[in-house]
């Protein structure tokens, strides 16, 4: 009987410590069963609309990025090409006397008769006059005027053939041609050429020369022959 009232006295004192165990025990369980909603809506899965939300930032970001820059242009893409330089020299040669060009003397009482003899630069007594030199009071000055004339001509009309650019051909074309005795030019010919186009050019710019005043020999106008060379280069 006292082990029975010893137990029983026991248990009336640790009551209050079974109680404050069980209520630790409830409380342990409802936060446990808290926690357990809060994560099952934290990983709850995504809706459709959602997906749709995410999928429109995702494009509306692609369309509005901006494009690469492009890349630094170089020095040489900066650069415009620069054309070759085309040099032209014209110089008259003069042709060398011919002693059979001499005329032979006139017998007193004849006229002389009309003869399309050509005579060459160095034979005549008069040379041939560029339009505009007339003005010259020496011979001196028409010749250089003649010459100053001749080479504008040529810086004005003559064009380098591009298939002639393109082979880098250049050098001395020497054409012949004759001044009739009413001034006009005719019977051009290369003498010596460089390539067929820079002839056919040279030829094209001699047959546009103007009318000029003709060379006279004993005070009547004849035929010249004119030798030219002309230096066509790039540089």
């Amino acid at each position: 009987m006292k082990t029975n009232k010893f137990s029983k006295h026991d248990l009336e004192t640790a009551r209050p410590i079974l109680f404050l165990v069980g209520l630790s025990l409830s409380l342990f369980a409802f936060i446990l069963v808290i926690n357990w909603k809060t994560y099952e809506l934290i990983a709850s899965p995504i809706t459709s609309q959602e997906l749709i939300f995410e999928e429109e930032q995702m494009m509306q970001t692609f369309r509005s990025k901006p494009a690469a820059p492009p890349p630094p242009s170089t020095v040489s893409d900066m650069l415009e090409p620069v054309p070759e330089l085309i040099e032209l020299k014209i110089e008259l040669m003069i042709d060398s006397v011919d002693p059979s060009a001499e005329e032979p003397l006139e017998e007193v009482g004849l006229q002389p008769e009309e003869s399309d003899e050509v005579f060459n630069f160095a034979a005549v007594d008069k040379k041939p006059i560029f339009p505009g030199c007339e003005s010259g009071k020496t011979e001196d000055e028409r010749s250089n005027c003649f010459q100053e004339n001749m080479f504008a001509h040529f810086s004005n009309k003559f064009r380098f053939p591009e298939v002639s650019r393109q082979a880098k051909s250049q050098g001395v074309i020497v054409v012949n041609f004759i001044i009739e005795k009413d001034g006009t030019v005719s019977s051009a010919k290369v003498l010596r050429g460089v390539d067929d186009a820079l002839d056919a050019e040279a030829l094209r710019v001699i047959n546009q020369l103007p009318v000029f005043e003709p060379a006279k020999h004993k005070g009547r106008a004849v035929r010249m022959s004119f030798n030219m060379p002309i230096n066509a280069s790039m540089k």
